[in-house]
């Protein structure tokens, strides 16, 4: 089942938030900037691991924190953009539907192997990303659609409004 809200994700009851950035994300726009400042030991556990461990476009890269009030919240990010240049000099670039499928097809392997109960994402890789919605809706639904689990898509940011997700 996938449901369209308005609302702010970081809010969200789902089980898993999941989002799109580059195998070298600053997190300093859109929704990263948002979790980074959340959560500061996302990125910083982020560029740990990526550091010692190359991430390629198309995969995706879990993180598992402490929600405030005590829960756990698991974050997922999806490398749907590309990487410009290289080494410390390297910035995030656009998204492409190539990143977009591969990294939704990962998502897709983890939520089966985790057993994830609920998702939550954003119009993937359509803000920094720079693709259309148009483009990246029917890979969201023919990926995660078949998964027999909620999948709540934020398609409008209403800061500190929770949506209703139905969860």
């Amino acid at each position: 089942m996938i449901k369209e809200v308005a609302g702010d994700i970081l809010l969200s009851k789902a089980d898993l938030l999941a989002h799109g950035i580059s195998a070298h994300d600053p997190f300093d726009s859109g929704l990263a900037l948002a979790l980074r400042e959340r959560w500061p030991s996302l990125v910083k556990d982020f560029r740990h691991d990526t550091r010692s461990k190359a991430i390629a476009e198309g995969e995706v890269w879990r993180w598992t924190g402490v929600q405030e009030g005590g829960g756990v919240r698991k974050i997922l990010n999806l490398v749907t953009q590309d990487t410009l240049g290289q080494g410390p000099h390297a910035k995030p670039g656009k998204a492409s539907l190539e990143n977009v499928r591969h990294a939704l097809q990962n998502m897709a392997k983890h939520v089966r192997a985790e057993k994830v109960t609920s998702i939550a994402l954003p119009r993937l890789a359509t803000g920094v990303g720079g693709l259309s919605w148009d483009e990246v809706k029917p890979l969201i639904q023919q990926y995660l659609g078949e998964l027999g689990v909620p999948v709540i898509v934020y398609t409008t940011y209403h800061k500190n409004e929770q949506a209703n997700e139905g969860l």
